[in-house]
């Protein structure tokens, strides 16, 4: 989905029903939230002394999700609900937010949803394809988990196969002219850093050129043609995984990892409000 200026930084707090979200998705979950803006805050409610709980712990600390803990007060009841539309009201009167997202294939938050948007709130809604329609009209934008659960799917499947990469050529020694003074040599360890810049593309794992490609889909559509800002890009790699350092791989920058594979098309163009300056565009061939 095409993203604005003001979609794309929009603090979001984060709010999840485990009661009724699937855990084994909650990564794409939480890179799809990435594209809308910075998740500053990230809670998952339930009964986390249930058995059909237990298996959240894993994954709830890989996202960094808070858990909150939310016991029933009558059997057969859920509690869990009113636990997390309070919070969203004590988060909104805070003030440090722009926008919620609500994971949870439950109509009873769609008056939360209404109310958050009454409030000037976007409303980001996440739920399975069984989620009642009530809910999904009140959100600002509602996305089906089934979705999100196959275009994850996809970049796994695609990320097992070999990306193509751009041959590193070894250059040419040029013929000694005649009556030329000797070429200095420069000290080894000085010429190291150019070596690693340039011939490390061969160790960029396959997952970070499908993260590349899966950072320019998700951004594409903004403009006119397939190009997107190299800089946007980076910057949603960063929300997406925030471990990734191009220096892992031998780049000193993204610009250098990108050219070195031969997937991607790089494109500097003039600045319109300075021209003094350039704007590094990317696109993927294979779109």
């Amino acid at each position: 989905m095409p993203m604005t200026d003001n979609d794309k930084n929009l603090r979001l707090a984060v709010l999840i029903d485990a009661d009724n979200a699937p855990r084994d998705c909650l990564q794409g979950i939480m890179e799809e939230v990435a594209i809308y803006g910075t998740p500053n805050l990230k809670k998952a409610y339930g009964d986390w002394s249930t058995r059909n709980l237990a298996g959240w712990k894993q994954v709830l600390l890989d996202n960094s999700v808070t858990p909150v803990q939310q016991f029933a007060y009558t059997k057969g009841k859920n509690s869990t609900d009113s636990a997390m539309i309070i919070d969203a009201m004590d988060i909104l009167y805070s003030g440090n937010t722009d926008g919620f997202v609500l994971v949870s294939s439950d109509s009873d938050f769609t008056g939360l949803a209404r109310r958050l948007r009454e409030a000037g709130q976007f409303v980001i809604g996440i739920g399975e394809q069984k989620t009642p329609s009530p809910l999904i009209a009140a959100c600002n934008k509602f996305i089906y988990i089934e979705v999100i659960r196959e275009k994850s799917a996809k970049v796994t499947a695609k990320a097992a196969q070999p990306a193509r990469r751009k041959k590193v050529e070894p250059k040419k020694a040029e013929p000694a002219r005649k009556n030329a003074a000797p070429a200095k040599k420069e000290p080894e360890a000085q010429e190291q850093p150019k070596a690693a810049e340039s011939g490390q593309a061969r160790q960029i794992p396959d997952s970070i050129v499908w993260l590349i490609a899966d950072s320019i889909m998700d951004l594409s559509g903004a403009g006119d043609d397939d190009y997107v800002s190299l800089g946007a890009v980076g910057q949603l790699i960063q929300k997406k995984r925030p471990d990734f350092d191009t220096r892992s791989y031998g780049f000193s920058k993204l610009s250098g990892m990108v050219k070195a594979i031969d997937r991607f098309e790089v494109e500097e163009r003039q600045d319109k409000s300075d021209p003094r300056s350039k704007i590094v565009y990317i696109r993927d061939l294979e779109m």
